[in-house]
């Protein structure tokens, strides 16, 4: 072991550890290793610790390893070595080393192909198959190692896996997840890796920035408020997570910065390796995949999770209350949205109340429903924005909402939520916009709204009961001069 570089506490930015560890399996792997002539840095003998760790009915503490890690750093080399260890020590095992295409998932093969061809391993190797679909090591005791492209379907099929490695993990969908977890259910004591740069907003990022969201979020709720605080701990969930990055606001040349994401710089990996990856990455991929930078607002995060979303289903106030505000959206295509938001103490319920796409009908209904005293909220930047004239014309007051008003609507939206304190009447317009929803940074200080770029997305009956909430929680007095809820109602 290398005592002169950094132990992990001292290097990651994010490390969250399991509850329950009571001893580790890593000091055999790692004499494994010292035998085939393998050694490890300070930061990768503690993340080896960690990895390994067992509790007290001599499980893995964790069952899923996260690690969220810039590009150069050295984790194949990490991950392979434990690979290789185990399937030294655990005879029969079975290994699927997964990436999202057949490059990366080539370039790993290569690489543990020079790990097994050295010295020490060779013989252990009973053979290597270089045929294209069949990558794979095979050992003398039965263990296999094998690898594949998750975009061909590699994977499928399996049973008895011991250990799954999702490599590229930016780029998991559930559906992989779906297929390629099953694979460990007949296996007593299985583990699994999901290893990654921060996903690229193209990128189907939605599981592994929920990964992380979880662990981050099983020790400290506020860890998104502020530039990606550290945090260190240990967490609720069966997981492990390892995040290496260089500050949000760091300067991509700031080698001082670089040091902070890459604890293999420079003495592992070169200055002039860096210098290459620079050269070809833009800015932003270099954040990402140099520096490991998460950004401040992910597209990839969900609002409200199902799960969370089905709990808030409820049933509201009883049909003769008036609103006490009202938001109007309008999609690409000139649907509208009236959403409908009630306080009740410490409870709001939202509802999507009107729906349609004539323009003259909306603004008629809205100015009967409100009245004068119910607020009507509609986002500046909307196409529904074109109905405010024809609403003020019939005395209905509107409130025109900017971007800072829309971002905090947003946060309250999320905040209730995430809290419990919000509920819905379960109608599959306001379901679906929630689930097709991402975020885009708008406003100061981390602000976010909701995304109206992608034409195909339909949240406009989300931004409507948004909009309705904000209005509603800043004037919360019930209205008494109009009880036409016009309440439409719905199911899960």
């Amino acid at each position: 072991m290398n005592s002169g570089t950094p132990r992990l506490s001292e290097v990651a930015r994010h490390l969250i550890q399991p509850a329950g560890i009571v001893s580790t399996a890593w000091p055999k792997v790692r004499d494994t290793c010292a035998n085939l002539g393998w050694g490890f840095d300070n930061w990768q003998d503690g993340a080896g610790r960690l990895i390994l760790a067992l509790d007290a009915e001599g499980l893995y503490a964790a069952d899923t390893i996260v690690i969220s890690i810039p590009r150069q750093v050295g984790k194949t080399y990490l991950i392979g070595a434990i690979v290789f260890a185990l399937a030294l020590i655990i005879p029969g095992l079975t290994v699927i080393w997964t990436a999202h295409r057949f490059k990366t998932a080539r370039e790993t093969f290569d690489s543990m192909k020079a790990m097994a061809r050295t010295d020490k391993c060779w013989p252990h190797i009973r053979d290597i198959s270089d045929s294209h679909g069949d990558e794979g090591i095979f050992l003398h005791n039965g263990s296999r190692i094998l690898f594949g492209a998750r975009e061909n379907g590699f994977g499928l099929g399996f049973t008895g896996v011991g250990i799954l490695i999702l490599d590229e993990a930016q780029r998991v969908t559930e559906k992989a997840m779906d297929d390629l977890i099953p694979t460990m259910n007949t296996v007593k004591n299985p583990l699994l890796f999901m290893m990654g740069t921060p996903p690229r907003p193209t990128d189907p990022g939605e599981v592994f920035t929920m990964q992380r969201q979880d662990a981050l979020d099983s020790v400290s709720s506020t860890w998104a408020d502020e530039d990606n605080p550290s945090v260190h701990g240990v967490g609720t969930e069966l997981s492990l997570f390892i995040e290496f990055s260089a500050d949000a606001d760091a300067e991509l040349d700031d080698r001082d910065q670089l040091r902070k994401a890459n604890p293999s710089y420079p003495h592992r990996t070169g200055e002039r390796a860096i210098r290459r990856m620079r050269k070809m990455l833009s800015d932003d991929a270099f954040r990402r995949e140099g520096f490991g930078i998460w950004p401040k607002v992910s597209v990839h995060l969900a609002i409200i999770r199902d799960g969370q979303w089905r709990k808030l289903f409820g049933a509201g106030p009883d049909d003769d209350v008036a609103p006490d505000a009202l938001g109007v959206d309008m999609s690409h295509g000139m649907d509208i949205s009236v959403g409908a938001a009630w306080i009740d103490g410490p409870t709001a319920h939202v509802e999507e109340v009107w729906a349609g796409s004539d323009v003259a009908a909306a603004i008629d209904w809205i100015a009967k429903t409100a009245g004068r005293r119910i607020p009507v909220v509609i986002d500046d930047l909307s196409p529904a924005a074109q109905m405010i004239p024809g609403l003020k014309a019939r005395k209905v007051t509107v409130i025109r909402s900017t971007a800072r008003y829309m971002a905090k609507g947003c946060l309250l939206f999320q905040t209730r939520g995430k809290a419990g304190t919000v509920t819905h009447a379960g109608q599959e317009s306001v379901t679906n916009a929630l689930k097709g929803a991402r975020r885009r940074p708008i406003a100061e200080a981390g602000g976010w709204g909701y995304d109206r770029r992608d034409s195909t997305a339909i949240i406009h009956p989300l931004v409507a009961v948004t909009l309705a909430l904000a209005g509603a929680t800043e004037k919360h007095r019930p209205a008494r001069d109009s009880t036409r809820s016009g309440r439409r109602g719905g199911v899960l």
